[in-house]
């Protein structure tokens, strides 16, 4: 963040302001684009699905410790975790339990999922941070994943392959979505740290960023 949001806003409205260009550069990130576009396979989206897989298990493994946190806690909603969904994607992906055991996480994706098992073993806000980027992200920009993968490469209308972006257990996200800003408004935080959570959600960002220009990146030579 460059300079901070007026402190009278929102809790919500203040991270979306403050995280804007990190997220702009996200969402604008070359390999994102090019697979949107359809100019990068299913190869290029399976690549991407794995490295997902681990994003998802240090943010839904802390989950289990942080269940009856202040903070952190009543953003842990059954009906949002993806790993079993991830799981069933990577079995249509790879041949039913082929990559288990198998998967290597990139250095940027080991990076993310390293600073997100540390928020979530000594700041709840912080973990706070991560989750909102990451699943209130998979109920938005997500979907438009979702049907791009559909239509460039055949997979089955919210079927096996792209289930990590089907939220069956939420019948109505746009609803969902706004009970999620509101439990955001309402965290018990002052003004100091809900700008330091404000400061982790541009970090969160930047993590996701970072894992994409890893999978844009040409492979080393005799790789």
């Amino acid at each position: 963040m460059t300079s901070r949001p007026p402190a009278h806003l929102p809790f919500s409205t203040l991270i979306r302001d403050a995280t804007k260009a990190q997220h702009t550069r996200a969402e604008g990130s070359t390999f994102m684009s090019d697979m949107l576009s359809g100019r990068l396979g299913v190869e290029a989206f399976t690549r991407y699905t794995e490295q997902l897989w681990f994003v998802y298990r240090a943010l839904e493994e802390a989950a289990v410790r942080l269940d009856g946190d202040p903070v952190a806690g009543p953003f842990l909603r059954r009906e949002l975790f993806r790993l079993p969904s991830l799981e069933r994607d990577l079995d249509h992906l790879h041949g039913s339990g082929a990559w288990r055991g198998t998967l290597t996480p990139l250095a940027a994706t080991e990076s993310y999922a390293e600073r997100i098992a540390q928020v979530a073993s000594d700041w709840p806000g912080g973990y706070v941070a991560h989750h909102y980027t990451r699943y209130l992200g998979d109920l938005s920009g997500g979907q438009v994943v979702r049907g791009t993968a559909e239509k460039n490469w055949g997979f089955a209308h919210k079927g096996d392959g792209v289930r990590f972006y089907v939220f069956e257990d939420i019948p109505n996200p746009a609803a969902f979505k706004r009970g999620y800003r509101e439990l955001l408004d309402s965290v018990p935080a002052d003004d100091e740290e809900k700008w330091r959570i404000a400061g982790e959600c541009g970090r969160a960002f930047s993590l996701n960023t970072a894992v994409f220009e890893e999978l844009a990146a040409p492979a080393p030579a005799g790789g």
